[in-house]
Formats: C-alpha cells, sequence, structure tokens
C-alpha cells in the first residue's frame, strides 16, 4: 500500500478519535459521567442491591418481556430531557418515571394515548388547568376543546384535598401533566416492572377506575353476556398474546382492552381509548362526538367478529333510543334547578341546598349508568339502577321544588309563586 494512502488513513482515523474526544468533553457532565446501560448489565449492579431490598421488583422484571428482550434497568430508569434527577448507587436515574421514559421505545403508542380522554381531560376533569404548561394546555384543547380548560371540579374543592388526592387522583392522574412534557404514565395499566400486556387486558385492571355509581363499567360488564362468558373461558385465553398477531383463538370472548383498543384479527391497534366510541355518554346530556361515525364504524368492526350485522345494528338502535330518553329526563331536571336558581330560590353557592344533590345525582350516577348500560348490554343497569333511579330523583326534586315555593309564598302572605311542577307530585301519585 503506498505510503500517501498509508498517511491519510492514520490522520483521518486520529481526526475522527480528537473530534470524538472535544465531543464527549462538551457533553454535561452528568452525560458524561453516567454508567451505560452495558455496564449495567454486565455488573447486574441494579439486580445485587434489589435482590435483598425489594425482591419483588426483580422478580417481576425477570419475567417481563422486557428482560426477555434485554432491557435492562437503566434503559428505563435513565433521565429524559426535563425530568428531575438523583445520585442512587453510583447512577444518575429520573426521580419518577412518566410515560416519556416510555416513549423512548413505544412512540405510537403514546401519541395514541396522549390525544385519547386518558390523557389531558382525565387530570383536568378534577383539577383544571391550573397543572398544565401551554403546550400542554394547547395540546389537551387540540382533541378535546373546552374539557381541558376549565376550572377545577366544584365538588373536589367543597370535600376538601384529601378527599382529592386520595381518591380522585388515585385514578384521574392517569393523565396528570408532568414537569418533562408528557401526559401521566404507562403503568397505570401495564405496572411498573412487569409491564404487562396480559395485566392491561383483564378487565379488573379497567376497573379500578371504572367502576362505583357515577362510571360502573366494571360492574356492567360483570352482568352482561360478555362478562359472564369471560369468567367461564378466561383459563382458556391467551392474555399475553403479540398485539400485533392477536386472534379469537387467543381471546374469543371481548374484555375492554378488545373493544377499545385491540387490533383483533388485522384491524389497527390504538391506545386512544376514545377513537372507537361514538357518543360523549358521561357527560349531563350527551351529544355525539366529532368522529361519531367513524368511530361507531369502528366499534363495529370489532362486534362483527361475533355478531351479524343486523344484530349489532339493531343493538345500537335500542342503546340510543335509551340515550336519547336520558337525554329528556336530565334535562327536564336540569330545568327544575336552573329555574329555582334563576327565580332567586337558590343561592349561586354549589352544593349547600339539598336539591342540588339529588339533582346531580340524577346525572351523574344514574343517567350515566342506564346510557352505559344500554351501550354494554347490561339490561338491570339500564333499568333498576338507572332509569328507577331517574324516576325516583325526580320525584324528589319536584317535591323540594314544590316545598321551596310554598315557603317562599308564605314568606310573602300566601301570595305564593307559580309552581313549574305541572302535574304536582301528589296528583302523579
Amino acid at each position: 500500500m503506498p505510503f500517501k494512502s498509508v498517511f491519510i488513513a492514520v490522520f483521518l482515523g486520529t481526526a475522527l478519535i480528537v473530534a470524538a474526544l472535544l465531543v464527549n468533553a462538551r457533553r454535561p457532565e452528568v452525560e458524561r459521567q453516567q454508567p451505560t446501560p452495558a455496564l449495567a448489565k454486565a455488573t447486574g449492579k441494579c439486580a445485587e442491591c434489589h435482590r435483598r431490598e425489594t425482591s419483588a421488583v426483580v422478580v417481576e422484571f425477570e419475567e417481563s418481556q422486557h428482560a426477555q428482550k434485554g432491557i435492562n434497568c437503566l434503559d428505563c430508569h435513565r433521565p429524559t430531557g426535563g425530568q428531575p434527577t438523583i445520585e442512587h448507587n453510583g447512577f444518575t436515574i429520573a426521580k419518577a418515571l412518566t410515560a416519556a421514559n416510555c416513549t423512548q421505545c413505544h412512540t405510537t403508542e403514546y401519541e395514541q394515548y396522549a390525544r385519547s380522554r386518558h390523557a389531558a381531560p382525565a387530570w383536568a376533569s378534577v383539577n383544571g388547568a391550573k397543572d398544565f404548561s401551554p403546550e400542554q394546555l394547547a395540546m389537551g384543547e387540540r382533541y378535546h376543546p373546552s374539557w381541558v380548560n376549565r376550572s377545577p371540579m366544584s365538588i373536589g374543592a367543597i370535600e376538601g384535598p384529601s378527599a382529592v388526592v386520595g381518591g380522585c387522583n388515585a385514578c384521574h392522574a392517569i393523565g396528570k401533566p408532568n414537569a418533562d412534557g408528557s401526559f401521566g404514565t404507562c403503568t397505570n395499566c401495564h405496572a411498573r416492572h412487569t409491564a404487562s400486556v396480559e395485566l392491561a387486558r383483564e378487565p379488573s385492571t379497567c376497573g379500578q377506575c371504572h367502576m362505583g355509581p357515577d362510571h360502573s363499567q366494571r360492574e356492567i360488564y360483570d352482568e352482561s353476556k360478555h362478562g359472564a362468558l369471560f369468567a367461564t373461558q378466561r383459563p382458556r385465553m391467551n392474555l399475553r398474546a403479540d398485539p400485533k398477531h392477536l386472534t379469537t383463538r387467543d381471546m374469543p370472548v371481548p374484555t375492554c382492552s378488545t373493544c377499545h383498543m385491540s387490533g383483533l384479527e388485522g384491524m389497527k391497534m390504538t391506545h386512544d381509548t376514545t377513537e372507537r366510541l361514538s357518543w360523549f355518554l358521561f357527560a349531563p346530556i350527551s351529544t355525539k362526538r366529532p368522529n361519531y361515525e367513524r368511530g361507531q364504524i369502528d366499534m363495529k368492526e370489532v362486534c362483527l367478529k361475533c355478531h351479524a350485522r343486523p344484530r349489532i345494528d339493531a343493538f345500537y338502535a335500542v342503546a340510543e333510543q335509551v340515550l336519547a330518553a336520558t337525554n329528556e329526563k336530565v334535562q327536564e331536571a336540569t330545568s327544575v334547578v336552573t329555574t329555582l336558581r334563576k327565580e332567586g330560590f337558590l343561592t349561586a353557592r354549589p352544593f349547600d341546598e339539598p336539591i342540588e344533590f339529588d339533582e346531580f345525582d340524577l346525572w351523574h350516577y344514574y343517567g350515566r349508568t342506564a346510557k352505559h348500560g344500554a351501550f354494554m348490554g347490561g339490561a338491570d343497569f339500564v333499568q333498576w339502577h338507572g332509569n328507577y333511579e331517574l324516576l325516583r330523583h325526580r320525584v324528589r326534586i319536584d317535591d323540594e321544588a314544590a316545598a321551596l315555593r310554598a315557603s317562599r309564598g308564605r314568606a310573602d302572605g300566601g301570595a305564593g309563586l307559580p309552581s313549574i311542577i305541572d302535574p304536582p307530585p301528589a296528583a302523579r301519585r
């Protein structure tokens, strides 16, 4: 080889080494001193301590898909941009993991989740807009106009911080805005160290939050035919199946994730749990979502894995009849309270008079329950936990309204005011 070629090769190699050293010297000190993932894996340094101090964490991780694919602790716990850090036995790690750490590998899943109601609207519905950065607020409002830029929930403010922190936020933190610009954490559904797809497919996982009188989806599912079938066939189902190759042989009975998220037999997977929904069922008066047509088509495509189209269309027709009737009942009850407030029978302060609780319960508990029951196959929740309670609370509201008006009439020397209740409660009985 000619001397000139050797000289050029040596010169270029030296130049590259010098350039690399100069670039490395300009990196922040915390980055230059950070142990590499290879070192963490080779030395087993994390497991060495944690096997003694938090042994279940190590066991769970060792059984996870992450471990099987060669991912180590530092891959997830190293800080991303904007995250507070702590020094931990020679490692600089993120003080708390957020969805941003998972985004390093699961970018598409995070982007889908970030535009869902599990993200910004979940936190804002309790805490309002005060915790969001301008960028987070703009993103939330882009996908959910008026649902994020709002005031905190009034009843939470009245109940006090302990009720909000220990109660509401335990679930609504799934969309908590983080300092690194992300929302929430994926571990609410997948758990921290198992990172489990199986766990996320279990109805009991969704039921940690989607239960109770104001959003009784778990109870409705358990009552439905889907829930009854799942209870008997769970041992034969493969909830660990690869999401990209999920078939009805793996999951012949749907769980929450099957209908709302899964890519069953070639369907498009999504982490936007609102993508296949067609109505705002949680609202006092339910309206169509902006993606009403597309959402209903996509959800019906899941139904077609088990049911014929006429059966599906008939089911939706009945569900929308229940929804329309519930809207009307809620609207009528709400108008009673609204009129009382306008005419001075109620104060402007929320939840300081019994009739306000009855109105809230009517739509927030029983109106929602009737609508969710109709769309999820829970007949008892449409009737006894829904419509019966709608009727019972409407009678109470009418009685309370009549009492308020009678009280004013006595104070005015018996002149009274015209009643908005027609016919009066006594006549209805």
